[in-house]
């Protein structure tokens, strides 16, 4: 079964993340279950990775850091989201998801 954004989604349900996340995506299923420290010591731990730098933009957006955020946006090389938080989690999950070779 491929991991699409409903599955994504009902994974959340459960206390464990699905494996063979990669970090990015671990960090948005601990961020969808609202849990920002999790999430956010995942990316800050995979600063290197621009996946994870892009979460971690999103995770600063989130909480209000918009200083924060923009210099994480940078790095990663995305626009600053301004639309809905959630449906920018939303795209997120999706384009990592389509890159994972779920």
């Amino acid at each position: 079964m491929s991991m699409t954004l409903s599955v994504f989604k009902e994974s959340l349900e459960d206390t464990i993340p699905p494996q063979g996340l990669s970090p990015a995506l671990l960090a948005l299923w601990w961020a969808g279950r609202a849990d920002w420290a999790a999430a956010h010591e995942i990316v800050q731990s995979n600063e290197r990775d621009a996946e994870c730098n892009w979460v971690h933009a999103w995770l600063h957006r989130k909480e209000g850091d918009q200083d924060n955020a923009r210099y994480w946006y940078r790095r990663a090389g995305h626009a600053m989201g301004h639309g809905d938080i959630m449906e920018e989690w939303q795209t997120l999950v999706i384009r990592l998801l389509s890159g994972s070779g779920y």
